[in-house]
C-alpha cells in the first residue's frame, strides 16, 4: 500500500480497481479463466447431448437404450457436474480474493499460489459460497415456488379465483424475488473478502459483511449494475461479429444447414458469455476488496491503526498461515541468564 489510506468514493474505487487489474491482468484473468473454463466445458457437453437427443440420431438407437443414456447423463450431471461447478466457483472466488488482497498490499502472487491458498481452506470457502447462495437466491426461490404451488392447488380445488390467484402470486413473487436478491446481495457480497483477509468462519464472515456494508450498499448496488451492463455489452461485442460471419458463409442459411447454423450461434453465445465472465469477475473481486478496506477505514479507523502500526506504536500483526506460502518465522527465545537459571537476582547495596 504505497498510497495513503483514506476513504474513497465510488469513482476512486473504480479507478483503483482498473489500476490493480491492469497491473496484474494475466494473474487475475488466469485465475478467473479456470472456473469459467470448467463451466463452459460442462455447459458444452450438456448442449451437445441435448442436441443429439433432440435430433434424429437418438432415434436410430433403441428407445430403451436412449432412455438409459439420458438417465445416466443426468445422474452424472447432478452427482458430478453440479458439485464440480459449485466447487470451482467457490475456490475461484476465494483465489481471486487472495490475489486482490496481495495486490492491495503490493505483494506478488502467481496463479498457482493463489489457487493453493484457496485450496488450503477449500471447505471453508465452499461452505461460504453455499451459504451465500442459500441466503441470496435458493431460499427465496424455494419460497416463491412453494407459494405458487399452493396458489395453483387452491385454484384447482375451487378456492379463490383459480388462475388469477396464481398469476398474482407469480407476478408479486417475481418482483419480490428480484428485490430480495438485490437487497441481500449488497449486504452479503463482501463476505469473501472478509473471510480471506480476516480468516474467519463462513457464518462470521456473512455477519461481518452485513455490518460492514452499512453505508456502502448503494455504491455496491451501482457496482453490480455497472458490471451487469458491462458484461452484456461485451457479450454482444464478442458474439455479434461471429454470428454475422456465420450468416455470410455461403449456403449456411439454407434449410439443410439451418440446424447447424443455429447450433453454432448458440455455442458462440455460450462461449462469449463465459469469456466475458472470465474478464469481469476480477473487477468484482478487486472492487469488493477495496470496499472492504474502505468501510474499515470509515467505520473502524483502519487508516489510523495502519499508521500507528507502521510507526511502531502497535505490534505488527503476524500474518495468518493461509496468507503466506512460507512458514512463519519462529519466535526468538530470550537470552540466557549469565548467572545461571537458578541464580538469585542481584541485590543493590545500600
Amino acid at each position: 500500500m504505497n498510497e495513503p489510506l483514506r476513504p474513497l468514493n465510488l469513482g476512486e474505487i473504480l479507478d483503483r480497481t482498473l489500476e490493480l487489474y491492469r497491473a496484474r491482468f494475466l494473474v487475475f484473468f488466469g485465475i478467473a479463466a479456470l472456473p469459467s473454463g470448467i463451466v463452459l466445458a460442462i455447459a458444452s457437453a450438456s448442449l451437445l447431448f441435448f442436441l443429439w437427443f433432440g435430433s434424429g440420431a437418438s432415434a436410430l438407437a433403441a428407445p430403451l437404450l436412449a432412455g438409459v443414456l439420458a438417465l445416466v447423463f443426468f445422474a452424472v450431471l447432478l452427482l458430478v457436474g453440479f458439485p464440480v461447478l459449485v466447487g470451482a466457483a467457490a475456490l475461484g472466488t476465494a483465489a481471486l480474493s487472495h490475489a486482490a488482497a496481495h495486490a492491495y498490499r503490493d505483494q506478488d502472487i502467481s496463479i498457482r499460489a493463489a489457487c493453493r491458498l484457496a485450496w488450503k481452506r477449500g471447505w471453508r470457502y465452499l461452505w461460504l459460497y453455499v451459504l451465500q447462495s442459500l441466503l441470496v437466491f435458493v431460499a427465496p426461490m424455494m419460497a416463491w415456488n412453494l407459494a405458487l404451488l399452493l396458489a395453483t392447488m387452491a385454484g384447482a380445488v375451487g378456492v379463490g379465483a383459480g388462475g388469477l390467484l396464481a398469476g398474482i402470486v407469480a407476478i408479486a413473487g417475481g418482483i419480490g424475488l428480484v428485490a430480495w436478491f438485490l437487497l441481500a446481495l449488497v449486504r452479503l457480497w463482501m463476505a469473501f473478502p472478509v473471510c480471506v483477509v480476516e480468516q474467519t468462519g463462513a457464518w462470521e464472515a456473512v455477519k461481518r459483511s452485513y455490518r460492514l456494508s452499512q453505508g456502502a450498499r448503494g455504491r455496491i448496488l451501482v457496482l453490480w449494475l455497472l458490471g451487469a451492463i458491462l458484461s452484456y455489452l461485451l457479450s454482444l461485442a464478442l458474439a455479434a461479429p461471429l454470428m454475422i460471419a456465420i450468416e455470410l458463409i455461403p449456403g449456411m442459411t439454407t434449410p439443410q444447414h439451418a440446424e447447424l447454423a443455429g447450433t453454432l450461434m448458440l455455442y458462440i453465445l455460450f462461449g462469449a458469455f463465459f469469456a466475458v465472465q472470465a474478464l469481469t469477475r476480477p473487477v468484482y473481486a478487486i472492487a469488493l476488496l477495496l470496499f472492504y478496506y474502505d468501510q474499515r477505514i470509515r467505520r473502524e479507523g483502519f487508516d489510523i491503526e495502519w499508521l500507528m502500526q507502521k510507526a511502531g506504536m502497535l505490534p505488527e500483526a503476524r500474518p495468518a498461515a493461509a496468507e503466506t506460502d512460507a512458514p512463519l518465522p519462529p519466535e526468538t527465545p530470550p537470552p540466557p541468564n549469565p548467572a545461571g537459571p537458578e541464580a538469585p537476582p542481584a541485590v543493590r547495596p545500600v
